[in-house]
């Protein structure tokens, strides 16, 4: 019985434990319609500086999302002041028009490269900003809402390097 409840308890402990996270946070878009105004914030502190990290962007949309691809923009603010802003595209769909990402109903969930084997060199309070950039075809001005995205998340993990 012993034997068991150690087993259990072990498998815990090691599900629970993801060493690399190190801040995973989402904000829920209202009614899934993500307005080309409502930028998304994210705060934290960093204090290590010479370690490697990886960013995510994480996308959670539902089967009313019409397009097979994601722009977005982002500015990463270092405690200087300092901003780096980048404009990405995401494919949100293969060539069938069926969504990529995880999930069984019609919600996804898509963990996306923001940046990759990247360091923050200052040490202090950050804010990373997420704004939706999608336009429709020939036409300039974004799209006021950008339905079937129910939520954006933030995910930075510490790379480890194996020896």
């Amino acid at each position: 019985m012993n034997k068991i409840f150690y087993l259990i308890a072990i498998a815990i402990i090691v599900i629970s434990c993801n060493s690399r996270q190190e801040f995973d946070e989402y904000k829920t878009i209202s009614n899934a319609q993500w307005n080309k105004n409502d930028t998304v914030f994210y705060n934290f502190n960093n204090s290590d500086t010479i370690s490697y990290k990886n960013l995510f962007i994480n996308i959670r949309n539902n089967g009313t999302y019409k397009y097979s691809n994601l722009f977005l923009i982002t500015e990463i603010l270092a405690p200087n002041q300092f901003a780096t802003i980048d404009t990405l595209e995401y494919e949100m769909a293969d060539a069938t028009g069926n969504f990529l990402g995880k999930g069984f109903s019609d919600l996804k969930e898509n963990k996306l490269f923001f940046k990759e084997n990247y360091v923050f060199k200052k040490a202090g309070n950050y804010q990373i900003k997420i704004i939706h950039a999608m336009r429709k075809v020939n036409e300039t001005e974004g799209m006021d809402y950008l339905e079937g995205i129910e939520s954006v998340g933030l995910r930075i993990e510490k790379v480890i390097i194996n020896k």
